[in-house]
């Protein structure tokens, strides 16, 4: 397994519509794990979600996350981000539609943002506190 990896060593890894999964923590000091459409931008992650949320709601309380996309098919790439994530507002819809267009292509990304409003979302900015990337090519 290659290790010590950036992110940028991952090649196309986290340009694919791939779904990551979010780890936030409960009241109770459980995880919920949530999976959420994503973007990798400047370093980070960047998942836009529904203003009231259960995700904000525990990071409002709790701000520590993690978030891990990873193949599921050789050579089984993979991305771990933890650290300290910061809730932002919503200024217009041009992140959910290229979030959304990811993941449904262009008209239906679209059509997609177009049923929301900036008001009614928060967006959830996750930088690396800690970077754990890996890859298994050489045993492919």
């Amino acid at each position: 397994m290659r290790r010590h990896l950036r992110p940028e060593d991952l090649g196309d890894l986290l340009i694919q519509p791939r779904t990551a999964v979010l780890a936030t923590r409960r009241a109770d000091d459980t995880i919920l794990l949530s999976p959420v459409w994503y973007e990798w931008h400047d370093g980070g992650f960047t998942v836009v979600t529904g203003r009231t949320d259960i995700k904000v709601r525990h990071l409002r309380r709790d701000p520590r996350a993690s978030m891990v996309v990873a193949e599921d098919a050789p050579p089984y790439r993979g991305l771990e981000v933890r650290g300290i994530a910061r809730l932002l507002a919503v200024s217009d819809l041009a992140v959910l539609t290229r979030i959304a267009a990811r993941y449904l292509g262009p008209e239906r990304g679209a059509a997609y943002a177009r049923e929301h409003t900036p008001a009614d979302l928060a967006l959830i900015r996750l930088e690396p506190g800690v970077l754990r990337a890996w890859d298994f090519a050489d045993e492919y």
